[in-house]
């Protein structure tokens, strides 16, 4: 049996075209060969293997061509019916194609009135690749065998057999001997389970052979991960930023990270990632995790840095910009590991702010480390804190509201930029940890209780929850007091009384007693999921407006989340 025994004739309704096989079931070729598989069989021949008949053939994988001679993504994949006993193509490093001499490449294609093959010998010519996706070639000799229709898909070779690229276009004047191929790195890139077949020489080919062997087991375990989120953890901070609007599927991520990404690190690092979301460890037994806690006050302060460590922040922050009473200032971020990532940071009418925010939320997401849990920050003014922003769509082809998808609180930005005020919070936190339960402490409409009375209680009662059955606007003074009291949760229903003191019962008191039920055996660093929870069900309830949960809205504020000290937002626009 040829050593040639790879090359493979592809048929497709008029169509002749090459391939060749790079596993016993699959062969690569041009998308544009198979473009009529939609109404045509398609049927791939071994010309160097006559003992093999000719096999039907599926499309498995198509690189996105759009149908043009200059379209990106001609390449598709196909799947034979069967196996066969061959041998698949064998790969040389990429750019192995130049050199000083430039050696000479062949390729092995079906013209017309040549079934068995012809083969025509070229050169790639050096320099940048063509639109980053093509690898010019020109013939060797006027002479000899041009690339021409038939040869669409042949693999491009050295001497020794080894591939270097794909023909994927040739000219079609009859005397410019011209044509490009798409090199092994691009091939990659459209179907990347080829970065396993092709010699990288910053990676050991094992740590190539286990990051594809782990994608794989993932795509067949259904595992739900997102592959941004991989790919930022597996470059770390200092690498290559997302590229354009990231990535499609896991494999795709695992290929930019071989070809694109400088050392053998980031490979190593997305393998291990995946691993651990493939096989994540034991968890410790419940009674050992308590004994920990309460052993030493080491142990204590070990188990306040996990409780806080689950959460990883999406930080919005919206401010006056000092441009016009209709300006603001917007800034994105992410939180991870404890470093604070901006994403988005922009001057923008406050019409503007929604959808601004919902762009960059999305963009934030690929900055948290893979399986990190989530909490979406709206970082207010004090005049601003009553915005529905949990009401706020996720996206434009996402309606489900953003604080039914996700954990969403909001914080005060006073509170925010006050080092007074964080320290005492902090320490306030430090002693909630342990609590399983919370106290709603409430401030009931028609109450006698002045502000200052209202803050003295709440501070005798060392408060981590304050309940209001009223909005902030309704008695500002009252809010104030909770707020730089400080108290770490507050808890209010967005619409309600627009008069905190009238006399007899009220919606606002229906609302503190279901709160009441519903948070009661609810840990303080476990309510944004409660309180997530609840809007969900608001949400599905089959009046959802007059669900008690419907506009319920959730100030809760942890400093150990934001250890960056929060700096005046400035306009980015001069």
């Amino acid at each position: 049996m040829s050593s040639a025994a790879w090359h493979a004739r592809i048929v497709c309704g008029n169509e002749v075209g090459a391939g060749f096989l790079v596993s016993p079931r699959r062969v690569v070729t041009c998308a544009h060969v198979v473009r009529w598989s939609g109404r045509s069989a398609v049927t791939v021949a071994f010309p160097n293997s006559r003992e093999l008949s000719a096999l039907p053939a599926a499309v498995a994988v198509h690189g996105g061509w759009s149908g043009g001679a200059a379209d990106p993504g001609d390449l598709a994949v196909l799947e034979l019916d069967r196996e066969v006993p061959l041998a698949p193509a064998e790969f040389a490093p990429p750019g192995a194609e130049l050199g000083d001499p430039a050696p000479t490449l062949v390729a092995y294609g079906f013209p017309r009135g040549y079934d068995e093959g012809m083969l025509a010998r070229y050169q790639a010519v050096p320099g940048p690749l063509v639109s980053d996706e093509w690898r010019q070639l020109e013939a060797v000799t006027a002479h000899g065998q041009p690339l021409a229709a038939g040869f669409s898909g042949a693999a491009v070779t050295l001497a020794d057999g080894r591939v270097v690229g794909m023909v994927s276009t040739v000219a079609s004047e009859r005397d410019i001997r011209v044509a490009r191929m798409l090199p092994t790195q691009v091939m990659a890139r459209y179907h990347p389970e080829l970065g396993e077949r092709v010699p990288t020489p910053d990676h050991h080919p094992d740590a190539v052979r286990r990051l594809y062997t782990l994608v794989r087991r993932a795509v067949a375990e259904g595992l739900g991960c997102d592959a941004n989120r991989l790919y930022v953890d597996a470059v770390g901070p200092f690498g290559p930023p997302l590229p354009g609007p990231g990535f499609t599927s896991l494999g795709a991520a695992a290929g930019y990270v071989q070809w694109e990404v400088p050392g053998a690190e980031a490979v190593t690092r997305f393998a291990e990632r995946l691993q651990e979301l493939l096989d994540p460890p034991s968890p410790k037994p419940a009674a050992a995790t308590a004994a920990t806690r309460t052993a030493t006050a080491a142990g204590a302060t070990a188990a306040a840095t996990a409780a806080v460590s689950s959460w990883s922040p999406i930080l919005v922050e919206i401010d006056h910009s000092g441009a016009g009473a209709d300006q603001v200032t917007v800034e994105v971020s992410a939180y991870r590991e404890g470093q604070r990532r901006r994403v988005g940071s922009e001057r923008l009418a406050r019409g503007a702010v929604r959808e601004y925010v919902q762009r960059h939320i999305d963009d934030a997401f690929a900055q948290l480390a893979p399986g990190a849990e989530e909490l979406i920050t709206f970082a207010l003014p004090r005049e601003w804190l009553n915005e529905p922003v949990a009401r706020w769509e996720c996206g434009a082809a996402d309606s489900t509201p953003l604080g039914c998808a996700y954990p969403l609180v909001v914080v005060d930005r006073s509170r925010l930029r006050s080092g007074q005020l964080r320290h005492r919070l902090a320490k306030k936190w430090h002693k909630l940890d342990d609590r399983s339960r919370t106290q709603l402490h409430r401030v009931d409409c028609g109450s006698p209780e002045r502000a200052p009375s209202l803050r003295k209680r709440l501070r005798d009662a060392d408060a981590d929850l304050a309940g209001y059955s009223f909005p902030p606007n309704a008695a500002r003074s009252h809010f104030e007091a909770g707020l730089n009291t400080p108290v770490p949760v507050l808890l209010w229903p967005r619409t309600g009384c627009v008069d905190a003191q009238h006399e007899g019962p009220c919606s606002g008191a229906a609302f503190l007693d279901a709160l009441s039920a519903s948070v009661a055996d609810v840990p303080p660093t476990e309510l944004p999921r409660r309180v997530r929870e609840l809007r969900e069900t608001a949400d599905a309830d089959d009046d959802p407006e007059r669900h008690w949960a419907t506009d319920v809205q959730l100030l809760w504020d942890d400093p150990r989340c934001f250890p960056e000290p929060a700096a005046s937002l400035h306009s980015p626009v001069a």
